[in-house]
């Protein structure tokens, strides 16, 4: 079954701090198969601080786990909060 990360964001405040975030991110979701999927804004219902939903569709919950653990991307996630308030669920499931 496939596994997720459910990220729920603020807006962007620091640009430049996302742009590297999505530097270093694209050799990590090559390495583990990785598929961001943009949610549409009508996939939010209720927030009080959440402006953004991504999910990012791994093959396994495994291989999210271990996405998440890597070290690649425990230094990548460092300008990923410096950009953004969020909030991050790793799942297993299937998305419609």
């Amino acid at each position: 079954m496939k596994g997720y990360w459910i990220i729920l964001g603020s807006d962007v405040k620091d640009p430049q701090a996302q742009a590297e975030y999505g530097r270093l991110w694209k050799p990590i979701a090559e390495k583990y198969g990785a598929v961001l999927k943009v949610l549409g804004a009508g996939a939010l219902q209720e927030a009080l601080h959440s402006q953004r939903v991504l999910a990012v569709e791994f093959a396994s919950i495994e291989l999210a786990r271990a996405c998440y653990a890597d070290p690649a991307y425990v230094e990548a996630k460092g300008f990923a909060l410096r950009a953004s308030a969020r909030e991050l669920l790793i799942v297993e499931g299937e998305l419609a």
